[in-house]
């Protein structure tokens, strides 16, 4: 949230607001989200062969049982009971599915890739933000190896994200495809307690 406010700061002192940043328009929804969903695929192919290829350079052979430890720690974990999960997960994880895909775009395709690229030209500018966005995402592995497995993805993510919206001139089908992927992988948080309070599924 805090990056959200400096960064609309950021643009207002510019003369330009979040909408425009954007790149929200009248007549062109539809069209940025049938981009959005391309770029939805276009991104995740790399992002997925990038994590299997890292996962397989790391572990070899071994890499089929290292992906059920890699990204996960059960020791770190911590069992709550589903109405305590389903409370968290609704404060935590909603304003995260909302917020985080439009701020991380306006920041790092957005104001972080203009003004860079006004001072040292595009190709520097997507280096640097790519690999600020992948150094970014390292605190979200549980291990070390995974955070070394985040940072290349994540990178890759950022380096092909910002080729898109430096060659298309539009931030906002990438932030479509940024926010489905949110969804996507967050959603379960929420839907995993609920299925257990209703029944549906056992508690763990």
């Amino acid at each position: 949230m805090l990056c959200l406010v400096m960064v609309r700061k950021f643009y207002r002192d510019e003369g330009m607001s979040l909408s425009a940043a954007l790149g929200i328009q009248k007549g062109r929804i539809g069209r940025d989200v049938l981009w959005g969903l391309l770029w939805l695929f276009v991104l995740n192919v790399p992002f997925m062969a990038v994590v299997a290829g890292t996962v397989f350079a790391l572990y070899g052979s071994d890499a089929p049982s290292a992906f059920a430890t890699i990204f996960f720690d059960p020791e770190s974990s911590v069992q709550m009971e589903p109405a305590l999960l389903l409370v968290v997960s609704l404060v935590a994880v909603v304003p995260f599915m909302l917020i985080n895909a439009p701020t991380e775009e306006l920041v790092f395709r957005g104001y972080g890739l203009d003004g860079i690229a006004s001072r040292w030209g595009g190709a520097a500018a997507i280096l640097a933000t790519s690999l600020l966005f992948g150094a970014q995402h390292i605190l979200f592995a549980a291990t070390v190896p995974g955070m070394l497995v985040y940072f290349i993805a994540f990178t890759v993510w950022g380096l092909c994200s910002a080729i898109i919206v430096r060659k298309q001139g539009r931030l906002l089908p990438v932030v479509i495809a940024h926010w489905i992927v949110n969804i996507m992988m967050s959603s379960p948080a929420i839907i995993l307690p609920i299925l257990q309070l209703t029944g549906v599924i056992p508690v763990f």
